[in-house]
């Protein structure tokens, strides 16, 4: 299937606030794929895809992760709708036909992130924390502006940010989650001397 066929396909299973985002994700990701010399279908087809099973309802997300033998985690048991990522590099193989496994890696890790991601890993998971309709994130100007010029301390920066809010909100966190943070801390601008030009809001 080529894009114009899954957008078509994705419009039908999607609510329609859900199939902006995913374009406005698309489009992002293809942005992003450029200023890092990265292949731009690829991107776009990732950004496409990477919400294909977020409408399934939670206790059928949970029973079609145990019918395709999908591990389910404890954190992802009390907070269902998390399984939307790995389900959906599922479905991006199996219904609409992704045979790339680097496309269908980057749509499994894009909401917890994993450590030592791929250049489409982080491209994705950015594109979908920057997309314009996105607007009640921290920091966001300056998330937007670094993730063009350095995808690790845009990760760096939404990972400390994401973590801060789960822990506000007193809800579950993914173990994986705070791994990647763990790895990509490093590159933290506030954290790093050698890298220099933000200023703390």
């Amino acid at each position: 299937m080529d894009l114009h066929e899954i957008r078509k396909k994705l419009k039908k299973e999607l609510d329609k606030g859900r199939y902006e985002h995913t374009k406005g994700v698309m489009y992002t990701a293809g942005c992003l794929a450029m200023a890092h010399e990265y292949d731009i279908g690829d991107a776009m087809l990732a950004g496409l895809l990477h919400d294909c099973a977020k409408c399934i309802p939670n206790e059928k997300k949970i029973e079609l992760c145990r019918r395709h033998e999908i591990p389910i985690t404890e954190v992802e048991y009390r907070s269902p709708y998390l399984l939307h990522a790995k389900l959906g590099a599922y479905l991006a193989e199996t219904e609409y036909g992704v045979k790339s496994p680097v496309i269908c890696h980057a749509i499994r890790v894009h909401t917890t992130g994993a450590p030592d991601m791929s250049v489409l890993d982080k491209i994705l998971y950015i594109a979908d924390y920057i997309e314009p309709g996105r607007d009640k994130a921290p920091n966001l100007s300056y998330v937007r502006t670094i993730a063009f010029r350095d995808l690790n301390a845009c990760m760096a920066e939404i990972l400390r940010d994401t973590l801060k809010y789960l822990s506000g909100r007193g809800g579950p966190i993914d173990p994986l989650t705070k791994m990647t943070y763990d790895y990509y801390r490093p590159y933290l601008v506030s954290e790093n001397k050698s890298l220099e030009g933000r200023e703390d809001s």
